[in-house]
């Protein structure tokens, strides 16, 4: 299945890819300067990399509780559903752009904010942390009382 994940801000919204491979990579963040414009950038890359599945990064608050940003994004979602007519997965996203721009220090790379850059990579893990998540799903056998097959 082809997925597209996305880690959504007000003027940058993070996109990555993932196919059957099971390898998330960040692609081009929509970063036009209205939100009509995002959405057809978004929507580009759903028909390009004829995604199925749509990976938004779900903000929870520190204690897991919903906040105003999750709202946010609750409504985007809705936005999402709507307009393209995919599934929508939520998955926790805390950290993941701090992560990032964390690791990006390590490497002595400098962050660039306003490329989406870091919004894209940010959009890759959380990807690759939903795929990871289906894998360790997929690969739980109940009839093993709890043991794992990987």
């Amino acid at each position: 299945m082809n997925y597209l994940g996305i880690d959504w801000g007000e003027k940058r919204i993070g996109l990555a890819f993932a196919d059957s491979l099971g390898i998330a990579v960040p692609l081009p963040a929509a970063v036009a300067s209205t939100k009509q414009a995002r959405m057809q950038q978004i929507e580009a890359a759903i028909t390009e990399r004829k995604a199925e599945a749509l990976v938004v990064g779900y903000p929870l608050n520190m204690d897991g509780s919903v906040g105003f940003k999750a709202k946010e994004v609750e409504a985007f979602i809705a936005v999402l559903k709507g307009r393209f007519k995919l599934p929508v997965h939520r998955l926790d996203e805390r950290l993941s752009s701090h992560s990032v721009e964390q690791h990006l220090k390590g490497s002595k790379k400098k962050p660039d904010r306003k490329s989406g850059a870091i919004d894209s990579s940010a959009a890759a893990l959380i990807l690759q942390d939903f795929l990871e998540e289906q894998r360790f799903r997929s690969g739980f056998n109940e009839e093993d009382e709890g043991t794992l097959e990987l």
